[in-house]
């Protein structure tokens, strides 16, 4: 098994970027995980959101660090819209009246602050004063709203609470808003994080009663970044849009409980008992509501700018410096931030620490490498979409590649992103020995996908069993999985067209349940996340590597026919989503007439007829289809020509082929952007509008589709084929020039 996986890494950096293993083995030799331990015990030693004390001094810091290590750095600063709270409160009034904590129970593992932390909140809610009867939503999600319309229950004039999970936590308060809440309360449940997980901290990992999720609701499914800015970096004279004009921020107050504060609450609910998928873990029977007491909800902010400080370093290269290999992680935590976001941005400063010694040694990059430590990304990307937004046309002249982490545990690699870099990113991990196993990461991912399919959750059976027949075969390059939003790739793929990686090791640790809490600290992490920082060092050397390779390699990157593969099943899904949709209308249109849902009611529970779906018209798929085949042959044709006359190509070639290749990604964009959400320009990647982070391919088609809006489907089937031609073409002229005389 190891000398076929060895045979297969050969055959990928053939076609991607050339290891060298003696510069990889000096630049391990100068990661440290004890050193590392002692950078996050530093970084994590107070409270680190915007506009603390300490985040201006990690930022100070960190550019300490990178000037010591050699680096040509500084601090970019930018002026943003980042409220504080100034006051929040919540109450159960009637015969009980009750009192929300909205302060987390200190542990003697976790050390008091000198600096002021936040309470309970969540930014760029809308501050009010509000109150109303209680309703229970689940989720809070699309599809709970609908089992609330069938159920009879209306929202409006309610205050709403919502658990936490299956999706991010900023469509929870806003579907509220549109379905005329005017209040919203987001608590975590402790089936899914707390005590139905596992021991509670300071005894094991998991959410103790008191403990909450602070977090952002800005809806970064229209644009991230400062939201009276978007596409667009304010300066001198420049107008920026009002907090009520902004289309980001949302209108109804909203905040965090805890599971203990949020039993009360849910323990007051009357009306319907909930569905079984709507029950969670706590000792009461989970009601819909809406409550006979009625709840008073109070938030208000200070709503001012605030400093956001970017660190970014450089080493100019030696030969190509005018193509740049860019890698980030953000600085800024909710208070503490070990495992989010200082286990990533520790990697990141042993990466620049040992770049710096190869240097040093008389080394020096290819290609321009640039480090960047973001801030303002748990409030909405805020710094590195700034610092994109001021200066994109040289990132997009420049980028070759965008590598990004953020939190990191022990356990699985994983990686997300463009699906043309699937082989680059194969290369690397073939190369990183697990320190688990002892075998290598790649081979430990491929083993772990090839289960998928035996895996109760796991949503698309037959997609799994088709990955998993790839990840049998060392010959067969496993595409990485596509990427959302959440993090701060999203203004370079997104927002730019730039290829970017999202690079992490999990699924061995549990540390959601102490996820922006107090108790994400040094003590958390090294005990139950990722004890010796092992896994930390390990990201470092595998992001390591591919920042090297990256910047050493002659040839282009990209190879194609990954993405070629991805798009095919992306096309395919789209179409029987078309097909599903019209075959589910027409069965609910028959079920309607014949009065099915009216006879099988249970008359003592209040209830409504589902609302009626729309027959789906006949669409055409054609030119998707067409579009895929000519990608798919344009990627067979450019990949053998790759490995054919690649490494011999002459110096001039050779810049022509780099020259129409560093842009390929760029094609995927279209300047008018995706429906409703002109920021978004790439449409082969988005965030979804129903599900925020997580990610929704051929965004326009498939949106258009989930949501009935037939016409605009069939306007971005068209979109969608031009910019997979346009990848098809430059592929195209990318062969000639390999084959050419």
């Amino acid at each position: 098994m190891r000398k076929i996986l060895i045979a297969a890494a050969v055959l990928l950096s053939a076609t991607t970027a050339l290891a060298d293993p003696a510069l990889e083995r000096q630049f391990d030799a100068s990661v440290s995980p004890a050193e590392m331990g002692s950078w996050m015990k530093f970084l994590t030693s107070q409270p680190s959101h915007v506009g603390s004390p300490f985040n201006k001094t990690i930022a100070e810091w960190t550019l300490a660090k990178f000037k010591a290590f050699g680096w040509d750095a500084h601090i970019e600063s930018y002026q943003v819209l980042y409220p504080t709270p100034l006051s929040e409160s919540v109450e159960l009034l009637g015969k009980k009246p009750f009192h929300a904590t909205l302060n987390e129970p200190w542990t003697k593992e976790t050390p008091q602050p000198k600096d002021k932390w936040l309470p309970a909140y969540v930014a760029y809610q809308g501050d009010g004063d509000v109150t109303a009867p209680l309703v229970y939503v689940n989720f809070g999600v699309k599809d709970d709203y609908e089992a609330l319309s069938r159920m009879g229950i209306s929202v409006k004039g309610k205050i709403v609470i919502a658990r936490y999970g299956q999706g991010w936590r900023g469509l929870k308060p806003r579907l509220a808003q549109e379905h005329g809440a005017i209040g919203c309360l987001i608590f975590s449940d402790p089936r899914d994080d707390g005590y139905g997980v596992d021991s509670v901290y300071p005894k094991g990992p998991a959410r103790p009663p008191g403990g909450f999720q602070r977090g952002s609701v800005q809806d970064i499914t229209l644009s991230s970044g400062d939201p009276l800015t978007p596409g667009f970096v304010a300066g001198p004279g420049k107008p920026r849009l009002t907090r009520e004009t902004a289309p980001n921020i949302l209108k109804i107050p909203t905040l965090p409980i805890s599971y203990a504060d949020a039993k009360v609450f849910l323990a007051s609910l009357s009306g319907q008992v909930v569905p079984p998928a709507w029950r969670g873990g706590l000792p009461i029977t989970y009601r819909v509501g809406p409550s006979e007491a009625r709840v008073h909800l109070k938030v208000r902010s200070e709503w001012s700018l605030k400093t956001v400080y970017d660190v970014i370093a450089k080493i100019e290269g030696s030969t190509t410096p005018e193509q740049w290999v860019i890698r980030g992680n953000h600085h800024d935590g909710w208070v503490f931030g070990a495992t989010d976001p200082q286990s990533g941005h520790i990697a990141v400063l042993a990466e620049a620490k040992a770049i710096g010694a190869l240097v040093k040694s008389g080394w020096k990059p290819k290609r321009t490498i640039v480090y960047a430590s973001w801030d303002g990304e748990e409030p909405g990307l805020l710094g590195s979409t700034e610092w994109v937004e001021d200066h994109a046309a040289e990132l997009q002249a420049k980028t070759v590649l965008y590598i990004n982490s953020d939190t990191n545990s022990r356990g699985f690699f994983s990686a997300e992103g463009s699906q043309d870099f699937s082989a680059f990113v194969g290369s690397v991990t073939a190369d990183v020995t697990d320190p688990e196993t002892k075998v290598s990461v790649e081979a430990r991912r491929r083993a772990k996908l090839r289960l998928a399919p035996l895996e109760a959750a796991t949503a698309d059976k037959e997609d799994a069993k088709r990955i998993a027949k790839d990840a049998a075969d060392p010959a067969a390059i496993v595409p990485i999985e596509a990427l959302g939003t959440g993090s701060d790739y999203t203004g370079f793929l997104q927002h730019l067209g730039i290829p970017a990686l999202d690079l992490t090791y999990s699924g061995e640790a549990n540390w959601g349940g102490i996820y922006h809490s107090i108790y994400d600290s040094y003590d958390h992490h090294s005990r139950f996340v990722d004890p010796g920082f092992v896994y930390d060092a390990l990201l470092a050397k595998t992001a390591g590597r591919m920042v090297l390779r990256a910047a050493d390699s002659d040839l282009p990157l990209q190879r194609p026919g990954s993405f070629a593969t991805s798009m095919a099943q992306y096309v395919k899904q789209v179409t029987k989503l078309a097909n599903d949709k019209r075959e589910a209308a027409k069965i609910q249109a028959g079920l309607l007439s014949d009065q099915v849902y009216v006879v099988t009611a249970d008359p003592t529970k209040s209830s409504a007829l589902p609302t009626a779906l729309t027959p789906v018209p006949a669409l055409d798929f054609a030119p998707l289809d067409g579009a895929v085949s000519k990608l798919s042959a344009a990627a067979k044709t450019y990949e053998e020509a790759l490995a054919k006359n690649g490494i011999a190509l002459p110096a001039d070639k050779r810049a022509a082929l780099s020259k129409l290749m560093l842009t390929i990604d760029q094609t995927l964009t279209v300047e008018s952007g995706l429906p409703g959400r002109p920021w978004y320009k790439h449409v082969i990647y988005a965030p979804g509008r129903q599900t925020g982070y997580g990610v929704k391919t051929l965004p326009g088609v498939r949106e258009a589709l989930e949501e009935e809006r037939w016409e605009e489907a069939s306007l971005y089937i068209g979109i969608t084929a031009k910019a997979l031609d346009a990848y098809a073409a430059r592929l195209d002229a990318a062969s000639a020039v390999l084959t050419g005389p």
